[in-house]
């Protein structure tokens, strides 16, 4: 079974990267060295998936971008099962 002092590190871990993450993209993207997608053809795919309990809500404007974020959310929800539910007494 894993502690709670390693569960809370992880989680403040997890934290601290996401915002250095948005941090920097949001940097690079201010920086004016991106180009304009219009011009080049280029679009832009997002999905994502929001885990309330065990709920996914998965949202995309591109098909195989929501198919490699519902494999993301089984994966999440079957990590979870084997964190907190198989633990025994």
């Amino acid at each position: 079974m894993i502690k709670g002092e390693t569960l809370i590190f992880i989680g403040i871990t997890a934290v601290i990267v996401g915002m250095l993450l948005l941090f920097l993209g949001t940097a690079l993207l201010s920086s004016g060295k991106n180009q304009d997608n219009e011009k080049d053809g280029r679009t832009v795919k997002t999905s994502g998936v929001i885990l309330i309990g065990p709920i996914p809500i998965i949202f995309g404007n591109d098909k195989s971008m929501t198919t490699v974020t519902i494999i993301g959310a089984i994966l999440l929800m079957v990590i979870a099962y084997f964190l907190f539910y198989r633990g025994g007494p």
